[in-house]
């Protein structure tokens, strides 16, 4: 059996134009804002009360207060792409 290259051109050209077609209905996201930002989800006092107490009781080298502050920073972004 012989490799012919002409063989495979149509799928590709194929791919290409379905890939085409097809990424022009994912322009926007359901879930998006009008703005862009996403959501900033308002926490009530109780439930920052209550976090604030059981942070207080991780030990200091606890992994999961890195990932605490990389939340505060995306929050910080999206509360300045809102512009609040």
């Amino acid at each position: 059996m012989s490799f012919n290259a002409t063989c495979w051109t149509r799928p590709q050209t194929g791919l290409a134009i379905a890939t085409l077609l097809l990424s022009g209905c994912a322009g926007v996201g359901s879930d998006t804002s009008p703005s862009g930002c996403p959501p900033v989800v308002v926490y009530s006092q109780a439930e920052q009360s209550r976090l604030a107490g059981e942070i207080a009781a991780l030990p200091e080298d606890a992994l999961i207060l890195d990932w605490l502050a990389d939340y505060a920073v995306l929050r910080d972004q999206a509360r300045a792409c809102t512009g609040r």
